[in-house]
């Protein structure tokens, strides 16, 4: 049995082999040998082409998109008290789909690239702008005198069905191409290839994960219910607040990039928790580091499983977040 700071390790060296099968593998392969070889810079042109230019910014891109998610599922579990708390179930996803396909819509005609400085802002920004309108009406229609976890799943589903049914209405007023764009991204695809979208959600990432990880104590005390967190003299609102724009900052990140990908928030953290025990201080990174190998390894098979073409990493996660959803509903007492 693994001492639980010693599963951290684990995860981070699964992630790296998931990296080094990713690189090696694809429509064009490299060979292990090649790929060692262009990462100490010795590798030919044509693999570094591969390696630097196309496969390695997707997987980082992966990897960051995955930690956020994930992290957003847990403080979610957190502060709200519900197990399958999830930014997709609550509708938090759907809000910040909305926000970036109005901006798809707002420019649409133009391609993502051709925007210049604007396309390393503009995305995520939309994105986190929605999941906020989201959030926000979400905890306005569960606020009755205070919070109960199945009133908060209930009016999060109703909301991702509204923001679910505006997203149809702005994509019918699309041409035909920034439809089909829309529409595949919103199938939860890491549509890009470059390191221009890694840069546009790398800095809300970079600065929202010390916070949550500084935060995990926290965590813990609000995961005890509001009654004993207000008898410790904690402002228990004041901090839910917070976290939550914390959570729904990473989530439209997330989103941003990789379009309507479910169930990362919500397996994640939950597997996380086996491994680690429901301590935040532990629980926080492990949950960054599963939901990274999750989403990594989700592309890796979407993109190898049936060459030439691609199955949306949305969709395999699907596939396996659905059943695990399913699950954990039987399981729950409530």
């Amino acid at each position: 049995m693994l001492k639980k700071p010693s599963v951290l390790f684990v995860l981070l060296l699964a992630i790296i082999g998931v990296i080094f099968l990713s690189l090696s593998i694809g429509t064009i392969r490299v060979t292990p040998l090649e790929v060692l070889k262009s990462l100490a810079g010795m590798g030919s042109e044509q693999s570094r082409l591969i390696l630097f230019d196309f496969r390695l910014p997707r997987i980082v891109l992966a990897m960051l998109i995955g930690a956020a998610l994930a992290l957003s599922g847990a403080v979610l579990q957190a502060v709200s008290g519900n197990d399958i708390a999830d930014p997709g179930i609550l509708g938090i996803n759907a809000g910040a789909g909305f926000g970036v396909v109005l901006f798809l819509w707002a420019v649409q005609g133009n391609s993502y690239n051709e925007l210049g400085s604007l396309s390393v802002l503009s995305m995520p920004i939309s994105a986190i702008a929605g999941a906020m309108a989201a959030s926000v009406l979400v905890y306005r229609l569960a606020w009755k005198g205070g919070i109960t976890s199945t009133r908060l799943l209930l009016v999060g589903v109703a909301v991702h069905a509204a923001f679910s049914s505006a997203l149809i209405i702005v994509q019918l007023k699309m041409d035909d191409g920034d439809f089909m764009r829309a529409t595949i991204w919103l199938s939860g695809s890491i549509w890009g290839s470059n390191w221009t979208y890694v840069w546009a959600i790398l800095p809300w990432i970079v600065l929202l994960i010390p916070y949550v990880v500084y935060k995990a104590r926290m965590l813990d005390v609000l995961s005890l219910g509001d009654g004993l967190a207000t008898g410790l003299g904690v402002p228990v609102e004041r901090q839910r607040r917070r976290l939550l724009l914390a959570s729904v900052a990473l989530a439209g990140a997330g989103v941003a990039a990789g379009g309507g990908i479910a169930f990362i928030g919500l397996a994640a953290p939950h597997l996380a928790k086996r491994l680690v025990g429901p301590k935040h201080a532990l629980l926080i990174p492990a949950s960054a580091l599963m939901g990274a190998l999750l989403l990594l390894l989700a592309d890796t098979i979407g993109k190898n499983i049936l060459p030439p073409s691609e199955i949306p990493v949305g969709l395999v996660i699907s596939i396996i977040g659905a059943p695990y959803f399913i699950y954990l509903l039987l399981r729950s007492k409530s």
